[in-house]
């Protein structure tokens, strides 16, 4: 069972690494092809690979942060991130 973090942004990896949590593998984008049943995924994928990681029997844990509109498109700091309320939502997601 691996623990997964996808991200590209330094920011979101930073603050993952003050949480109390153990991650297998860190990277900037998820091959969906090598997730196996009892996996955990964390980060902000858009749904139909999020759909992909659930129809597995993986874990997916969304990184859930509400982002001004001034900040769109600029990097943000672990310390943003935490004064902003990031915190990680268990989903189970499926297509229809």
């Amino acid at each position: 069972m691996t623990v997964w973090f996808i991200s590209r942004h330094q920011g979101a990896i930073d603050w993952i690494k003050q949480q109390e949590i153990h991650i297998d593998r860190f990277e900037q984008h998820l091959d969906t092809n090598q997730i196996q049943a009892g996996d955990t995924v964390i980060g902000t994928l858009p749904i139909h690979l999020a759909a992909e990681v659930c129809s597995k029997g993986a874990m997916f844990y969304f990184l859930s942060l509400n982002v001004h509109f001034e900040q769109r498109g600029t990097e943000l700091s672990a310390e943003q991130l935490t004064a902003q309320g990031c915190q990680l939502q268990p989903y189970a997601i499926q297509k229809l």
